[in-house]
């Protein structure tokens, strides 16, 4: 028999295990979207480094491969709980009112030219990596603030090779990050 107190740690170490496993499926879920999304934003400004007249059409192709890819991940790897259905389809409107929301600012209100929207896009992306990194853990922070700033040291001190620096910073930064968290 054990007393109140052995039961209360044990319960403890319990639940301290069940948030262990819940933030390691997050994080093996989270690093399969970022190597996934980095590849296609390597490959988006390897054309746009190339081929600036193919940019748009890169970008188009990009986006829509890579939340095509999400909702493949998320397919394959059903939520756990009851309300899973809901959440996915939260997810998806997450999605759209985020790529919404870019838009309206970069191409209504802004008149982004291509080197702010090379600027614009990861810095958004990253601003939401580093809020999740508030509630999943430190991986997220790290990698959000460290593209951020590598963006835009971009941004400020490379010239015509912009797009392929944001090629390594941006892409292989979502790359490297997503590997560092299966690690984690």
């Amino acid at each position: 028999m054990i007393d109140s107190k052995e039961a209360s740690a044990a319960l403890a170490d319990i639940d301290d295990i069940v948030q262990r496993v819940k933030q390691s499926q997050l994080y093996e879920l989270a690093s399969l979207a970022a190597v996934w999304w980095g590849v296609l934003v390597f490959a988006a400004n390897l054309v746009t480094w190339l081929w600036p007249a193919y940019a748009v059409y890169a970008w188009v192709a990009t986006d829509v491969v890579g939340v095509a890819g999400l909702v493949v991940l998320r397919v394959m790897n059903p939520p756990q709980h009851p309300n899973g259905s809901a959440a996915s389809i939260r997810m998806l409107l997450v999605l759209v009112l985020f790529f919404a929301f870019g838009y309206l600012c970069t191409n209504v209100i802004g008149h982004f030219g291509p080197r702010q929207l090379g600027t614009f896009w990861p810095l958004y992306f990253m601003l939401f990596y580093t809020m999740a990194g508030l509630w999943f853990g430190h991986a997220f922070v790290a990698i959000g603030l460290g593209i951020a700033a590598l963006t835009l040291i971009g941004f400020f001190f490379i010239g015509e090779a912009f797009p392929l620096w944001m090629a390594f910073v941006n892409g292989g930064g979502l790359i490297l990050g997503g590997l560092w968290m299966r690690r984690i």
